[in-house]
């Protein structure tokens, strides 16, 4: 006999959110919108689920193997249900909003579904928070990005940031300078990048190692990183992707010189859709990303136009609620049947939560400490338990 699961049971990389993590959570998310809507950025709310074809094909391949899918009973269509934001953004912006004005400013925030976790990610559905600005190469506008999105970590608590910066099409560029069109090889040659593994390098191409150990040790902080990158001789379209890492990195050193640059030419995972720029967001003493972003082209995927330029950052609002002090308080107070509305008013717009009794209880402290409650309200005034 196969025995029933108990129903309190969820599925792998699932959780409930229980109080007052998850107010917590809504409270992080709504300073973080708040906070890109003072620069500018305006709230959309994409679908959860939506048509196959519109998550999964051209740029959405990236994210492919990360999608559910689902067969919807009304339209007998394919669905998918999102792994990742920003495409749906890219969808909206170049269809429902191609009329307005460029650059066009948005935000979001909202859940995913991933097929699998990682070790740095148990969960397997977990928040974004995010922002695109669609219709500018200029290097200001990532710059504008990663400012912005740093200044609003920073009212939330979080300091000492710093920002790795990538050029993910940086490595496809050279191996085509070099003649390097084999696919096996070229994804054997991206895995030893990622391992940071200058031998393999050596073993796979000769004639590749001499540019790629230079990019090997060009990992680091940004001034040594773009000194080391001056002696490789690159072709004019790896000039330019690195031109423009070169004009942020200068900007950001001006700017917001309190944050700390370095910079990971070879990095590409995670960034399979990105192109030019990305970055990625930590802070000192926070175990994993607090977010991450950069260039890509804004297309439908339902259109045959080439797209237009844009940039934007994901936050991972798992990674924020774990280091961050949660700053809630317990300012719960009890109020008795027939309490003073007034009175009742006034400390609840001073932030105090209010219990209300349903059912006379002759011992009213002990009820309200039962509840949870610290204070109880007698005759217009709150009284410490």
């Amino acid at each position: 006999m196969i025995e029933k699961p108990h129903q309190a049971l969820l599925p792998p990389g699932m959780v409930d959110l229980l109080p007052p993590e998850a107010e917590f959570e809504a409270r992080t998310t709504e300073r973080l919108i708040a906070a890109f809507r003072r620069n500018g950025y305006e709230l959309i709310k994409p679908p959860l689920v939506e048509f196959e074809e519109n998550l999964v094909t051209g740029s959405g391949a990236a994210t492919a193997a990360q999608t559910f899918r689902l067969m919807d009973p009304d339209s007998q269509r394919m669905l998918a249900i999102r792994a990742d934001m920003t495409l749906q953004i890219s969808r909206i912006a170049s269809s429902r909003l191609s009329d307005l004005p460029r650059p066009l400013r948005l935000s979001y925030a909202g859940q995913v579904l991933r097929i699998k976790s990682s070790n740095l990610r148990p969960q397997r559905q977990f928040g974004q928070v995010g922002a695109e600005l669609i219709g500018s190469g200029a290097p200001a506008a990532d710059v504008e990005i990663i400012i912005m999105t740093a200044n609003s970590l920073k009212d939330l608590g979080i300091t000492e940031i710093s920002i790795d910066l990538g050029i993910p099409t940086l490595v496809n560029t050279i191996c085509g300078d070099l003649g390097i069109t084999d696919e096996v090889e070229k994804i054997a040659l991206r895995t030893a990048l990622n391992q940071k593994d200058a031998a393999s390098i050596s073993a796979l191409n000769a004639k590749a190692a001499s540019i790629f150990s230079v990019l090997l040790s060009a990992v680091g902080p940004v001034d040594k990183s773009l000194e080391m990158l001056k002696k490789i001789h690159l072709s004019p379209q790896a000039e330019r992707e690195l031109d423009h890492l070169k004009s942020v990195a200068s900007e950001l050193k001006n700017r917001a010189p309190e944050i700390s640059l370095t910079v990971d030419p070879v990095e590409i995972r995670g960034y399979e859709y990105h192109s030019y720029l990305t970055f990625t967001i930590f802070s000192k003493g926070i175990r994993g990303e607090l977010g991450r972003g950069g260039r890509y082209i804004s297309t439908d995927s339902s259109s045959s136009d080439v797209g237009e330029m844009a940039t934007g950052v994901t936050l991972f609002v798992d990674t924020l609620l774990n280091s961050l002090p949660n700053p809630l308080t317990t300012k719960r107070m009890f109020v008795p049947l027939g309490s003073n509305k007034e009175a009742i008013q006034k400390f609840m717009s001073e932030g105090w939560i209010a219990i209300a009794e349903l059912v006379h209880n002759p011992n009213q402290p002990k009820e309200a400490l039962r509840l949870g409650c610290t204070h109880i309200l007698q005759d217009g005034e709150l009284k410490k338990l």
